[in-house]
């Protein structure tokens, strides 16, 4: 491992890392913004404009579907990342690839989404680029998430 990398994840006297200290602040902003309506929308939008530009279209679009589709979600960040809840609890949220290091942006859905059917489901979505299509499954989904 190299010495930077070494010395970055190093547990401090808290016994926590300095990426650890730094996602706790993180989240102590989110949940104070979330307290607010306004600035927990405006932190998501923010958080949207921060992204990589391929990013950002399909997060853009992704949070208009969202929203239209069930305007009585509240959107919020969560993990540093666009999130919808309803009652206080997460119902849907995004991924994007180039902060989680993966091949695609993710919709997931948290056990509070009413998307039980059968003995197993998905509970998220990789999402390649949003057409006509994927937006009419994606409301759907979402609708019956609030249900």
């Amino acid at each position: 491992m190299a010495e930077a990398a070494k010395s970055a994840s190093k547990s401090t006297k808290s016994g926590f890392t300095s990426e650890e200290r730094a996602a706790m602040r993180e989240r102590a902003k989110e949940l104070k913004a979330s307290a607010n309506r306004e600035e927990a929308t405006k932190a998501v939008l923010e958080a949207i404009a921060e992204m990589p530009d391929e990013e950002r279209v399909v997060a853009e679009r992704l949070h208009a579907v969202v929203t239209a589709a069930a305007p009585e979600l509240d959107p919020r960040l969560w993990y540093g990342q666009p999130a919808y809840a309803k009652d206080g609890a997460i119902v849907c949220f995004f991924q994007n690839p180039s902060k989680f290091k993966t091949r695609y942006t993710t919709l997931g859905f948290n056990d509070s989404a009413r998307l039980d059917d059968g003995t197993m489901w998905p509970t998220s979505f990789a999402i390649t680029s949003l057409t006509a299509a994927s937006e009419k499954a994606i409301t759907a989904l979402v609708k019956k998430a609030v249900s």
